[in-house]
């Protein structure tokens, strides 16, 4: 328990520094969209949807590994409560087209990017 406790906690610690040095990105912060939360989603996505081929083709089998991977560096990296607050905002503002927009692609490329995730893995470990 404690090791899987300290796997989650030193991945958490790496996706969230990680997390925070893309929101500190000039370049995604011109436009209507928040980009940085969307390119976090996205990528996390990806990265979640390889750990999951990965576990599943037995890649990936201890336990801490996967703890650290999926539910630590994950779980710090990615922003859905940011995502959702952001999306919030935009309605109250009255900014109904980019918040409309911005949650469609935040779910419709997250969900593709768990396939491609997988689809990415199944390339590597063949």
């Amino acid at each position: 328990m404690f090791f899987n406790c300290l796997s989650v906690g030193i991945g958490g610690f790496i996706g969230s520094v990680f997390r925070y040095l893309i929101g500190l990105s000039p370049v995604l912060r011109q436009g209507a969209l928040p980009l940085q939360t969307l390119l976090v989603n996205v990528v996390g996505a990806i990265f979640i949807g390889m750990i999951l081929k990965w576990t599943q083709s037995g890649v990936v089998v201890n336990e801490q590994l996967t703890l650290f991977l999926r539910i630590g560096i994950c779980g710090g990296f990615t922003t859905f409560s940011t995502f959702s607050q952001e999306t919030a905002v935009m309605v109250q503002e009255g900014r109904w087209l980019p918040a409309f927009s911005y949650a469609l692609l935040s779910v419709g490329l997250c969900v593709l990017g768990v396939f491609l995730g997988q689809w990415t893995a199944g390339k590597f470990s063949s």
